[in-house]
Order: C-alpha cells, then sequence, then structure tokens
C-alpha cells in the first residue's frame, strides 16, 4: 500500500468513537419504531443490521405503493429480494426498512407508518 494509504488507514482504525457513536444512533432508531408501532405493527429488532424486516398486513407490493403514495415513505417490498422457489417467495408479504435517515427523520418515518397502518387496518 502507498504510505498515505497506510497512515490513512491507520487513523480512521484508531478513531472508535465515531463506531459507538453510530452503534447509539441505531440503538435510538430502533427504539424509536417498536415503542411507536408497539401494538400496532410486530417488528423484531435483528441483532446486527441497519434494516428492519416486517410482515406486511397485505401485499407487500400494495403495501409499497400505497404507503409511498399516502405517507411519502420508501419501503422495499420482500419480494423484490427474493425469488421463488417451489412456488414460494419468502420475501413475499414483508418489507424492507433501512433506518439509515437521521433520528428525527426515522421518528417522523415512524410516526407516518403508525398513521398508515392504523387506515388499513
Amino acid at each position: 500500500m502507498a504510505l498515505p494509504t497506510q497512515l490513512a488507514s491507520i487513523a480512521a482504525w484508531q478513531d472508535e468513537q465515531h463506531v459507538k457513536d453510530n452503534r447509539d444512533q441505531y440503538r435510538e432508531k430502533y427504539r424509536i419504531f417498536r415503542e411507536t408501532l408497539d401494538g400496532i405493527w410486530d417488528i423484531t429488532q435483528p441483532p446486527a443490521s441497519f434494516y428492519l424486516w416486517a410482515k406486511t398486513p397485505i401485499c407487500d407490493i400494495e403495501f409499497f405503493k400505497q404507503l409511498f403514495t399516502q405517507q411519502h415513505i420508501t419501503v422495499l417490498p420482500g419480494s423484490f429480494l427474493s425469488r421463488e422457489v417451489d412456488g414460494i417467495n419468502p420475501g413475499k408479504n414483508h418489507v424492507r426498512m433501512a433506518l439509515v435517515a437521521p433520528v428525527a427523520e426515522c421518528q417522523e418515518a415512524a410516526n407516518r407508518l403508525k398513521a398508515f397502518i392504523l387506515s388499513i387496518k
């Protein structure tokens, strides 16, 4: 490796604070979603990820379309992430949500999701 790359690598590996800060932010985002959607939508926090994977109360593609149209939130239909084998698509009727926005935006998204889910039940 070139010396400037080595020096940059050393600096990056010695800075653990940004990693701790990032983990804390994700913990907060998951907490927001769990608390906001508690009793309304069954979501499970994964052991390590920045995605939420949730079962949809309606077809995942229809859920995606309606959520975007009504609440301006983009999720990824689970059926887009897997393929059908023996007539079964394991992602069907699920969505993947990336909690990559800032904490305040995640709170807003959780509130909008709550309103949306309550409107389709």
